[in-house]
């Protein structure tokens, strides 16, 4: 940015006067999120165009994996990045936002200085209701329950309370409340949508009639 408002940015901003100019600071608001950012709201937050603001996560996506470049086109690249290491961290566009994550190389290292009390894990039970809910979504507990041949009424209001699922309107037919699953599970799975999921029919063999099975009446 060499000390000068980017090319793009709004009338009135200010932040390319700040140490590291436009890049740092969009840097320091992505370092305190706590849930992933749209490039609108970032452009938003820091007075610059939308456009200012995906070159320059796109320049700290690259500088944060060690993007370098070959000497005859150093004059030509920015000095970001140049000739450094991949970061412990990395950005990522997930669940329709940016946000900083540790890298997953370093899951085992870092789950080590995690707090228990933080990183409280599901349940079996829990991980089991979850799945169900992520792929047959919208999806009513009494049709989860009759999955899972257990009753799942417990598991769901804890699943609710993490922010995992929620309230996906009611059956028609039925009058029963649907469940889906919320953009925070998107961003715990490191995902963009549902359709990002694995896919289960390779890991099920022999189920080919799992689609009539779900959609039987008792259920």
């Amino acid at each position: 940015m060499n000390g000068r408002p980017p090319e793009g940015a709004t009338q009135g901003t200010d932040v390319h006067s700040l140490p590291g100019g436009a890049k740092a600071a969009l840097e320091a608001v992505l370092m305190v999120l706590d849930q992933p950012a749209t490039e609108e709201e970032l452009a938003a937050g820091l007075e610059l165009t939308v456009d200012v603001v995906k070159a320059l996560l796109a320049e700290l996506q690259r500088e944060y994996s060690g993007y370098t470049v070959k000497a005859p086109d150093k004059e030509m690249a920015s000095t970001a990045g140049f000739g450094s290491s991949p970061r412990g961290f990395e950005l990522r566009n997930i669940a329709g936002g940016w946000r900083i994550y540790s890298r997953a190389d370093f899951a085992d290292i870092v789950g080590k200085y995690v707090l228990e009390g933080q990183t409280a894990r599901l349940t079996q039970a829990a991980l089991e209701t979850l799945a169900v809910i992520a792929y047959r979504q919208p999806v009513s507990r009494a049709r989860v329950s009759a999955i899972r041949g257990v009753n799942v009424d417990s598991v769901v209001r804890t699943l609710a309370q993490r922010g995992l699922i929620e309230d996906a309107g009611t059956d028609p037919e039925s009058g029963a409340i649907l469940y889906r699953t919320t953009s925070y599970f998107l961003e715990r799975m490191g995902i963009s949508s549902v359709a990002d999921l694995p896919q289960l029919s390779p890991h099920l063999p022999g189920l080919e009639g799992i689609a009539e099975f779900y959609d039987a009446d008792r259920m």
